[in-house]
């Protein structure tokens, strides 16, 4: 039997704890996904991919002015130098550099089929051809003279820059997105023109605002227009924080036909909503009737947007039309911004609008003193060289004869006319043609034109002053080649008002029909059409039976309080069907199991509710304040440990009664309740021992009354009773439920 060679044996073998091995694993890893993948670099706006893509592309020499090469030529060559990932996601990257409806200033110059706004995917790599734009070549430019550092490729066979000069303010023009460990990036693109007024007005004043700053940029520009229907003040406090979103809607006109009809043409939609996508669940809704001011939908697209809405009769205002439209599907449409980009050091976080403008702008300050002294030194060099070819003809004869006479010429000329090695070698190298007087002329010129630009490059490094206005000019060059007055620089996204709160009523674009609600003792629901007098023939799963049932339409909102203090808000169109047993209420809301369902019922506008708790706690809250918009629903009254939500009474009166386990009933007047939105409330009734049995209001003068079977009783002397909040209270009168409820 073969032994193992002894070098192959390991030597020590070192116990590591799971957790922490796994832990510096995934720290690698994310480390890796925010600095190398997903987050862009403030400087140029760019992530690697995008750098590696544009970097190669350029020194394939495909340049805006030069022809186009396949774009299989070019992710050939990133995948084998510099990106060391498939060659899918690098195409695709490339891609969408290239779509003019999802980059605003696109970097690449795509020739074939690159996709659409419809969501069709572009044509394989090697059906497509790509050069850089304009746009592309400012990111690039003076790359060749030191402006920036450059790191070996992952192989370590060559060399990548690390951020580009980007004369062009990327990040904001063209906004970015990634999805890091723990953090995220969402950038909408902007106009650079009013990118290029705020950043000269930040050079002019360093401590500018922000809302300044937003006058001189209003908000996003994106490529596909639309129109942005965000408050001014919304916007600042996005820019100041760097986190919040942008209301963009569709923009739509009206067409006048025959008879008094109309249509809507809608010519844009709102950024990264695919158009195919978007007719398709527009046709679902009109199938599930959940349009009811809609009649038909058409796309007559070309090279240009084109989706005609066709209203049901003429009398509908197209406004509201429009209004329920853009409640129910994505021609109204929320952009995220998060400013979350990595700073000139490689540290991810997230800037207001100035810190990124100053980011860019110092970048710029860095590329121009490296440029200029890259500058500095190549004309240092060729002065010395050419004050050599000026000693020469002024020594014309000696020159001559000591390159004919001498075996080694170097150091004899270089003693003879005091030169040194580098300028008698470029001597030695001149040709005969150059020792023409008019070369000579020639030259003189060429000297005194770089001493005189060595001498300005000079005096701006010494200037900050010179050096702001050199970066100013440069801002103002960017504007004129892509700013407004060119077709792409227009903005395209127009700046509208924001809608009011409520233009039109909430169940506008839903169908109203009666329908009676059944929740089954074990939280199922089920809505019949109609209003039922008589539910006794309702059917149930073995082991449950009714709880409640209300009669609503599908217009109402189901209002829930469960257990757990939280009120859930469910549309009548969105129940499901009488047939069947229906569904559980805790697939439709977030109720866990360990919480139960205290009441249900039909939300009426402007009244009022009492909750309380076990442990005698509670307040008044507005109705409407109780609506949840989510699924999670909405925390109102506060409980924690075996404390649990108890009672959810409608208000109607002047009194509270409260009655608890110990059966002790206390009546106090209803304005020793606050009012509040949320908290734990005040105590109702004090318990040594239990808690609270059951709550309601009613009015003094009309009476206590309970309820026991279809029986209501009535109390009117109540003196012993009344008392003030937080007392114990006594025995409730004769005949008062056992059950301790009101009913």
């Amino acid at each position: 039997m073969a032994k193992t060679p002894a070098a192959a044996v390991p030597q020590k073998i070192n116990d590591t704890p799971l957790a922490g091995a796994l832990g510096d694993r995934y720290l690698s890893y994310a480390l890796s996904t925010i600095m190398s993948r997903s987050l862009p670099d403030v400087r140029d706006g760019l992530k690697p991919v995008h750098r590696r893509l544009l970097y190669a592309m350029r020194l394939l020499n495909l340049d805006p002015t030069t022809g186009f090469k396949k774009c299989a030529r070019v992710v050939g060559d990133v995948i084998g130098k510099y990106h060391p990932h498939g060659d899918v996601a690098v195409y695709d990257a490339m891609v969408r550099l290239a779509q003019d409806f999802a980059v605003r200033y696109p970097l690449v110059d795509g020739q074939g089929n690159f996709g659409n706004i419809d969501g069709d995917n572009a044509a394989a790599m090697r059906y497509t051809e790509a050069r850089l734009t304009a746009v592309a070549a400012a990111l690039l430019e003076g790359l060749d003279e030191d402006s920036v550092d450059f790191r070996s490729t992952y192989d370590g066979e060559d060399q990548e820059p690390m951020v580009l000069p980007a004369a062009f303010p990327n990040l904001l023009a063209n906004g970015s997105n990634g999805i890091a460990v723990g953090m995220a990036t969402s950038i909408p693109p902007h106009n650079v023109g009013e990118i290029c007024d705020a950043l000269q007005h930040l050079i002019k004043t360093p401590n500018a605002t922000i809302a300044k700053l937003v006058d001189l940029m209003p908000g996003p520009d994106f490529p596909t227009g639309g129109v942005l229907v965000e408050s001014r003040e919304a916007i600042v406090e996005a820019y100041k924080t760097g986190r919040g979103s942008f209301r963009v809607r569709a923009k739509w006109d009206v067409e006048k036909l025959p008879r008094g009809l109309y249509q809507i043409v809608v010519t844009e939609i709102p950024f990264q909503v695919q158009k195919s996508r978007l007719i398709e669940k527009i046709a679902v809704l009109l199938e599930t009737k959940k349009l009811p001011l809609l009649a038909d939908i058409r796309d007559e697209s070309d090279e240009h947007v084109r989706v005609v809405l066709e209203p049901k009769t003429g009398a509908v205002e197209a406004e509201m039309l429009m209004e329920s439209m853009f409640r129910l599907t994505d021609l109204e449409a929320r952009i995220g911004l998060n400013m979350n980009v990595l700073d000139a050091k490689q540290i991810p976080r997230v800037m207001d609008l100035r810190e990124v403008l100053q980011a860019f702008l110092d970048h710029r300050h860095v590329v121009l003193v490296r440029r200029s002294n890259f500058r500095l030194g190549k004309i240092d060099q060729r002065l010395e060289v050419l004050e050599a070819y000026l000693a020469a003809y002024l020594n014309l004869d000696l020159v001559i004869k000591i390159i004919r006479t001498e075996d080694e010429p170097k150091p004899v000329l270089m003693k003879a006319i005091k030169i040194n090695e580098t300028q008698a070698e470029s001597i030695l190298n001149m040709r005969l043609r150059s020792l023409r007087k008019l070369e000579e002329m020639e030259i003189r010129g060429e000297h005194k034109e770089l001493t005189a630009e060595r001498k300005g490059l000079a005096g701006m490094l010494k200037s900050d002053d010179l050096r702001w206005k050199a970066i100013s000019a440069e801002i103002a060059d960017i504007k004129a080649k892509f700013g407004p007055k060119t077709a792409l620089g227009k903005r395209r996204t127009e700046i509208g008002d924001a809608p009011s709160a409520v233009i039109i009523p909430i169940d506008i674009a839903i169908e109203k029909e009666d329908i009676t609600i059944v929740i089954s003792d074990k939280g199922w629901v089920r809505a019949f059409k109609g209003h039922m007098e008589d539910t006794s023939d309702v059917k149930y799963k073995e082991g449950d039976r009714e709880k409640f049932v209300l009669r609503a339409s599908t217009t109402d909102k189901l209002v829930i309080f469960g257990t757990n203090g939280r009120f859930y808000t469910i549309g009548g169109d969105k129940l499901p069907p009488g047939r069947g047993n229906g569904e559980p209420i805790r697939l439709m809301v977030d109720l866990s199991n360990d919480h139960d369902i205290v009441t249900a019922f039909i939300h009426q506008p402007g009244r009022r509710l009492l909750v309380a708790s076990s442990d005698g706690r509670g307040f008044v809250v507005g109705e409407d304040d109780v609506l949840a918009q989510t699924r999670s629903g909405k925390q109102i009254l506060n409980v924690a440990g075996d404390v649990e939500a108890r009672v959810c009474a409608v208000v109607q009166g002047d009194s509270v009664a409260v009655i608890g386990e110990n059966r002790k009933l206390l009546l106090f007047p209803l304005d020793q309740l606050p009012q509040m939105t949320r908290g734990r409330g005040l105590t109702l009734q004090k318990y040594k021992d239990g808690g609270l049995s059951d709550v309601k209001t009613f009015t003094r003068k009309q009476g206590l009354t309970w309820k026991i079977g279809e029986r209501v009783y009535t109390e009117t002397a109540l003196a012993d009773w009344i008392g003030e909040r937080a007392q114990a209270g006594r025995l409730p009168p004769k005949g008062f439920p056992k059950s301790n409820r009101f009913g």
